[in-house]
């Protein structure tokens, strides 16, 4: 049966991916050809693969015109498994995430040959977006690529916001946090990035691997004892070898480093604002940069929510950022479908509101396939359906199994990959009824 609320909800949610996807926002700021050299393409992320499809597009048809020679376009795009795309000059890796894996291993050394390769003449464009951490993976010396997953598990087991999260793996990294500048000189080097991370700070976007990175070997030590993480022997170690610091403000590496953000978060929350407003809805946005637990923010919006119910207004309540949850049961979900099931409860059966949380590149926790959910559905109802067929929705959000619970009642969004990533959405909508 066709849900009007849902059916809004779910076209908020693609008009802002729409407005961040790379067809739309790459184009503009693509670098000219080099007089001399060539254009190495380096690209990682959930957008790498349409990023790299546009760009070489792009480049095929200016070479065509100029009669450039072939050889002079190459590289090499890591994406998230399912989130390939069809290129023909630029080689593209699909690879694991959130935890690396071995294609992720081979594409990243592969990238750090090109960048070494490069010189004086060469332009080196790093095409950037939000899952590069996962899937550009070069564990500094001493470590396996076991031990950097084993890192990566307990890191997103934590509750860590995504700040700490990069600032442990910069630290124990040959790419990241400025690294993969380092390799490139004496090559220019220009980063185009789609930001998924609150603040758009480009040393936490992807990790900063073009960027001189203002955390220290101390500050990683921090966060691993503020969360009492359990890394593998050698990680501990590695994260006290001064050769492990990272580059910083200053470096020689940056002085030919141009560095551009295409997209970000507040630009997917303005589109969905615009749309939500044509439809005749007041507009409530609480910005794009919002953390915390799941469930904690989504009492705080349920609450809002009533209000705004309670006043007989029509509203969108819109939201971003990058929420987290901390593991202590043993279901399935990310933090988006804990969010929507911390909403559903908290609103409980509220009549007239409606709710939305997805992650902007079409999976949200999950198991690391292109088909995962990306979110979740919630209305006045989904208490009562719930518990028609048996399901306590308190006991779900306490095992952390909200995928569980939303594929019981039906009410998963599954959207498959979007090829693009500005964080999570989220919209409350509120129909209030008449007095």
């Amino acid at each position: 049966m066709a849900n009007p609320a849902h059916d809004l909800l779910e076209s908020l949610f693609r008009t802002a991916v729409a407005a961040a996807h790379p067809a739309q926002c790459l184009p503009p700021h693509l670098p000219d050809f080099p007089a001399r050299g060539r254009l190495i393409a380096l690209a990682a992320g959930k957008a790498a693969g349409s990023m790299t499809e546009v760009a070489e597009r792009f480049y095929t048809l200016k070479m065509a015109e100029h009669r450039i020679a072939a050889d002079r376009l190459l590289g090499v795009a890591v994406t998230r498994h399912g989130y390939g795309r069809p290129t023909r000059r630029i080689e593209l890796v699909e690879a694991g995430h959130p935890v690396p894996d071995a294609a992720g291993l081979a594409g990243a050394e592969r990238a750090l040959a090109l960048a070494e390769a490069a010189g004086p003449d060469d332009v080196v464009l790093v095409l950037l977006s939000g899952g590069a951490s996962a899937n550009w993976i070069a564990p500094a010396a001493g470590l396996t690529l076991a031990e950097k997953q084993a890192v990566t598990r307990a890191l997103l087991k934590s509750g860590a916001h995504i700040g700490e999260i990069n600032c442990v793996r910069k630290h124990l990294s040959r790419i990241k946090g400025g690294r993969l500048a380092q390799r490139a000189q004496p090559a220019s080097v220009v980063t185009l990035a789609i930001s998924d991370v609150p603040g758009d700070d480009p040393a936490v976007i992807g990790s900063g691997p073009t960027v001189p990175d203002p955390t220290t070997l101390a500050d990683a030590r921090a966060i691993v004892a503020k969360y009492r993480l359990d890394l593998p022997e050698p990680a501990t170690r590695a994260l006290t070898e001064p050769g492990n610091e990272s580059p910083k403000p200053g470096a020689p590496a940056f002085a030919a480093s141009r560095y551009t953000i295409l997209a970000r978060p507040a630009d997917a929350l303005r589109a969905a604002q615009t749309r939500a407003e044509a439809a005749g809805y007041e507009c409530i946005v609480l910005g794009d940069r919002l953390q915390g637990e799941a469930r904690e923010v989504a009492a705080e919006h349920a609450k809002l929510a009533r209000e705004m119910c309670a006043e007989r207004r029509r509203v969108a309540i819109l939201s971003g950022g990058e929420l987290t949850v901390t593991l202590r049961g043993h279901g399935r979900g990310g933090p988006n479908q804990e969010y929507a099931l911390a909403l559903a409860i908290h609103l409980d059966g509220a009549k007239g509101v409606s709710g939305f949380a997805g992650d902007t590149d079409g999976t949200d926790g999950g198991t690391g396939r292109a088909d995962d959910p990306a979110g979740a559905f919630v209305d006045d109802t989904t208490i009562a359906r719930a518990k028609n067929r048996g399901l306590d929705p308190a006991a779900f959000l306490t095992e952390n199994d909200s995928t569980g619970f939303f594929n019981g009642i039906g009410d998963l969004f599954r959207p498959g990959p979007t090829f693009t990533n500005v964080t999570d959405f989220r919209a409350i909508v509120v129909d209030s009824p008449p007095a």
